[in-house]
């Protein structure tokens, strides 16, 4: 506590120094939108983004920038269809593998990688820019703050780094235009709404919105090698799985599979984790002790982008390796009410 207290503290301070204008912030003619958070992972933003960017693809040239964490390399980088984790972290490239036809690019200095983004030919340069996870980023003045916060962990009954998970004061999410609570079960119970806007204390101007995750159909990450198309649905009763992540919060995910099928063996890596060739080993030896012939390998999304990169995985995995799909879904018809805010918010 005494160490969350002085970080508090010192982030408190930062922010009152962009709050009076003492540090520099700057405004764009075009709409920058930040998604981000004021919690350390597991909120969904990689879905989310994907969310938006569907929504606004539509109608406008999008381009998304984030720092590429975890990435090797400095500075701004153009992300492609092929680049690797190491090149560009694992978000950004699970975003332009999904979506080739936008501009993905990492930059720590967001000003900077504003600035290329914007000094593209005209018929190329964005209409909006997405800035995912940059709440904290104050040197950029966003046309629109979206917080994230998990329903099983809200951010007003967390604590500051390192007694909690917050970057923050939880009076950081007085700056968000828009709060998300994601990971909703299907149904909250009507009483349960108010006491989160009562503990939000939220300003007139913010909105407030519920989603929760919706899985789709496996996907199998070398499809030339699958044997044949695998639904947690309709598998045998003889299949055993054997699940692996690296994501924040894996629980979800775990229990997704778990609620179609019991046989599975899990390992679970922290986030962004970069699996190394004793990681592969130690797997195998596990998956090679299944006595099942009929047996599958289950991963996430964004653990399948660094997994698909590596050299040394196992030939004998590519027939049975799937991920799991996934997407945002709001709850109580909130849909269309988000929608039509977004795309007129600055005249998108």
């Amino acid at each position: 506590m005494p160490f969350a207290l002085l970080y508090s503290l010192a982030a408190g301070l930062r922010n009152l120094l962009f709050d009076l204008k003492i540090l520099p912030s700057q405004k764009y003619d075009v709409p920058i939108i930040c998604i981000g958070n004021i919690a350390v992972g597991g909120t969904g933003k990689t879905p989310f983004t994907e969310y938006l960017i569907a929504l606004l693809k539509k109608q406008a040239r999008v381009a998304t920038l984030s720092r590429g964490y975890k990435r090797r390399t400095k500075g701004f980088v153009w992300v492609s269809e092929s680049s690797t984790d190491t090149e560009a972290g694992d978000e950004a490239c699970q975003l332009k593998q999904k979506f080739p036809d936008i501009h993905v690019a990492v930059d720590a200095n967001r000003r900077r990688g504003i600035r290329r983004l914007l000094s593209l030919p005209e018929d190329e340069r964005p209409e909006v820019i997405l800035l995912d996870d940059a709440m904290q980023h104050r040197y950029v003045t966003p046309s629109l703050t979206i917080m994230l916060t998990d329903y099983h962990n809200m951010y007003y009954n967390d604590r500051a780094l390192p007694a909690g998970n917050l970057r923050e004061s939880a009076k950081g999410a007085h700056r968000a235009d828009i709060i998300i609570v994601t990971k909703c079960p299907d149904v909250i119970a009507p009483n349960i709404l108010p006491l989160f806007m009562k503990n939000m204390m939220l300003k007139e101007r913010q909105r407030l919105y519920f989603t929760k995750i919706k899985y789709h159909p496996l996907e199998a990450l070398y499809p030339s090698f699958a044997h044949q198309p695998c639904s947690l649905n309709e598998m045998d009763d003889d299949v055993e799985l054997l699940l692996i992540t690296g994501i924040a919060n894996p629980q979800p995910f775990i229990d997704t599979i778990k609620s179609h099928y019991v046989h599975n063996k899990v390992f679970s890596f922290p986030d962004h984790h970069r699996f190394t060739l004793a990681d592969i080993q130690d797997i195998n030896a596990e998956f090679q002790k299944i006595t099942s012939e009929n047996k599958r390998i289950i991963t996430t999304g964004k653990d399948a982008v660094r997994l698909k990169t590596l050299a040394y995985l196992p030939d004998e995995w590519k027939p049975v390796l799937y991920y799991l799909p996934m997407s945002v879904e709001f709850l109580v018809d909130q849909g269309d009410d988000f929608n039509a805010r977004i795309v007129t918010i600055n005249k998108i």
